[in-house]
């Protein structure tokens, strides 16, 4: 874990499904903070070059020079293959794009758009046996089990969580 000196203002930009930097290996970048090496107190170097740290109100204007300048691109493959919408493509092809784009296989990326999905069922108010049912889990366990790994808290903690009064002070 990075520790970051106090007063640091962080800022993340989270990137649409298949958008990479094709020159850092994705695999690497998963589940961790990669520090970038400082250029000055307001840049940091990337790719051999220094960049200005973007700050909420340029993050847009900071992601578009990273596409004009190649640093980031994205593989349209990602969402098609999601989609299935790819039928011609060589599916050793369709796995190799894949998993460089997102660095993670198509199979974990649907388990965790639909562990996504059941927790965003049970915040709304679904029962726990409908969730497992309406996502397509094979038993409550299963559902449990899926949502620890990918959300990080059991169905009962999601739904208390869910619930007005625990925001109540």
């Amino acid at each position: 874990m990075i520790s970051y000196p106090e007063g640091a203002e962080l800022l993340w930009i989270k990137f649409k499904l298949g958008a990479f930097l094709p020159h850092l290996p994705t695999k690497h970048l998963l589940d961790r903070e990669t520090a970038l090496p400082a250029a000055t107190g307001k840049s940091f170097w990337l790719n051999g070059s220094a960049w200005p740290f973007p700050d909420y109100e340029n993050a847009d204007t900071f992601v578009d020079r990273l596409v004009h300048a190649g640093m980031l691109t994205y593989d349209p493959v990602v969402n098609a293959v999601l989609q299935d919408q790819l039928k011609d493509m060589p599916s050793r092809t369709m796995r190799h794009r894949f998993k460089h784009a997102t660095g993670l296989t198509q199979s974990h990326i649907r388990q965790m758009k639909r562990a996504q999905h059941a927790q965003a069922l049970l915040q709304h108010g679904v029962s726990i046996l409908d969730t497992v049912d309406e996502a397509g889990y094979f038993d409550q366990p299963h559902l449990t089990r899926s949502l620890k790994q990918f959300i990080g808290y059991t169905p009962a903690h999601i739904i208390r969580l869910s619930q007005p009064e625990a925001f109540a002070i």
